[in-house]
């Protein structure tokens, strides 16, 4: 490079003159604030003014949030204003949310704790009729069942089991002392009414009458 080209160069720069670091820092402070979204030097270095050095105002401002409610963080290859880890309790809130189970769902949680490790095929075999993903999507959300091991049969189909979330909540020491009909009707599982949307005498509720008595078998000793 020619030194005209060079005097060029630098008569250009100082043009732009950078703002001072402390200006820098509040800048930097302003936009992590206001992004949700972790964000990296190149993004701040593009929303700021030409010159800044965003990499050092950061440096500056994590040291400043040191031992506050909030920290300046690195996450990755970004950056982001976050509460600090010690405090983090505070910003849980606990709830307690009642879900009552499909008679699908606990007939196939009652089969599944019978005859564990059981597939697919054989809960399908069972019941009479076919599981829903959903059903099973249901269960395993609540960890009250996982997959267990493979059978090593044709396809190897995978089996599930109940889990030990599903022994605690029913206060049982093993899978063997299943909670009878009453125990889940007062644990809010269990609804004491038909399904909605079924009409007296239809064939609908005929055949959920049919459930509920072969339900009363599988839970009541």
């Amino acid at each position: 490079m020619s030194p005209v080209t060079e005097q060029v160069e630098e008569k250009e720069e100082s043009l732009f003159e950078a703002p001072p670091m402390a200006e820098q820092e509040r800048m930097v402070e302003a936009i992590l604030f206001a992004t949700a979204e972790p964000i990296t030097v190149r993004e701040l270095e593009s929303r700021m003014p030409h010159g800044c050095d965003p990499a050092e105002a950061l440096v500056y401002l994590r040291k400043r949030y040191e031992g506050r409610g909030v920290q300046v963080m690195k996450i990755g290859d970004a950056w982001a204003i976050r509460t600090a880890a010690d405090l983090g309790f505070l910003m849980q809130k606990e709830t307690v949310e009642t879900r009552k189970l499909s008679r699908a769902a606990i007939e196939t949680l009652a089969i599944i704790a019978y005859h564990q490790p059981v597939t697919r095929a054989e809960i399908e075999e069972i019941r009479g009729v076919s599981v829903s993903r959903g059903t099973v999507d249901q269960l395993l959300e609540l960890e009250w069942i996982r997959f267990g091991r493979r059978k090593m049969t044709p396809g190897r189909p995978v089996t599930f089991v109940v889990t030990q979330s599903f022994l605690d909540h029913f206060g049982l020491e093993n899978a063997r002392d299943l909670p009878g009909l009453k125990e889940l009707r007062a644990a809010g599982l269990l609804e004491n009414r038909p399904a909605p949307g079924l009409s007296l005498g239809s064939e609908s509720e005929d055949e959920d009458e049919e459930e509920a008595e072969g339900q009363t078998e599988l839970f009541e000793d």
